[in-house]
């Protein structure tokens, strides 16, 4: 049975000079056109973008210098195989970490493997009391399944580790960067000062403010998790599936969070 579908990929379509084109070589093709697609795309924004297309092209030119039996430029090529690994792996080593870090929290992972998401929580939930102690307020979003990008557009790019230090300084009152929302994806910043859409809602209590109607607004359009630290009352909320949860406790926090993400978290 598995022998006539081997020998079905294994066919020739057609040629191109002497090489033998099969639909291994084009389902080939297609899934490394696909990884190195997404790969830029994880890059983009970064500075480490340019460097990747130009590693493509490194790459790209010794295929060609290969095909045409370019023998001399085939050697160096061939001799610098194991720096471009080191280097590739140097260059590239925040982009690496990210991505490693965006690997563990997709979905198909967290299937198979209980995920704990335990720590970033901890600076999270530490942020919200501290900066409702200084009397700051806050506005932090935490994406799920569906994609913000239009949202993080509006706003600063950061890509750094989600720590508690950086949000309260983020959201301090001197920070150029502390109106708005900060948007965090798998464990990473990704953008502060984002502009959030307003909810219509009619019956929100009226001494909520801009803050949590902005939590809301996103909440009613996404799957997004937004806290919100209300910088007059100090309380602190949560908006998600459309819904206020309003004036948590840290462990009535960290249980939402937990539940949201069905995280194991740590505790």
């Amino acid at each position: 049975m598995i022998d006539p579908i081997l020998d079905l990929f294994r066919t020739t379509l057609f040629p191109i000079g002497f090489v033998k084109v099969t639909l291994i070589d084009i389902l080939d093709i297609l899934l490394i056109s696909f990884i190195l697609y997404k790969l830029y795309c994880f890059m983009r924004g970064s500075r480490a973008a340019q460097m990747f297309v130009g590693l493509v092209l490194i790459l790209i030119m010794s295929l060609l210098t290969r095909l045409v039996n370019m023998s001399g430029m085939s050697w160096i090529f061939d001799n610098l195989k194991t720096v471009w690994l080191i280097a590739f792996v140097i260059i590239f080593q925040p982009e690496l970490r990210r991505m490693l870090i965006f690997m563990g929290q997709s979905r198909l992972v967290r299937y198979f493997v209980k995920v704990s998401s335990g720590k970033t929580f901890d600076e999270i939930i530490k942020a919200a009391f501290e900066l409702s102690r200084r009397g700051n307020g806050g506005l932090m979003v935490l994406t799920r399944d569906m994609g913000i990008k239009s949202i993080a557009e509006t706003g600063i790019p950061i890509q750094a580790e989600v720590s508690s230090p950086l949000l309260v300084s983020l959201f301090s009152a001197r920070s150029p960067l502390h109106d708005g929302a900060v948007i965090i994806k798998n464990d990473i910043i990704e953008a502060a000062k984002c502009i959030l859409p307003l909810s219509q809602e009619n019956n929100l209590d009226a001494h909520l403010g801009t803050r949590h109607r902005a939590a809301l607004g996103l909440a009613e359009e996404s799957d997004a998790v937004i806290i919100v630290v209300s910088e007059e009352t100090g309380k602190i909320s949560i908006a998600k599936d459309s819904r206020l949860y309003y004036d948590l406790d840290e462990d009535a926090l960290r249980a939402m969070l937990v539940e949201a993400f069905k995280f194991n978290s740590g505790k």
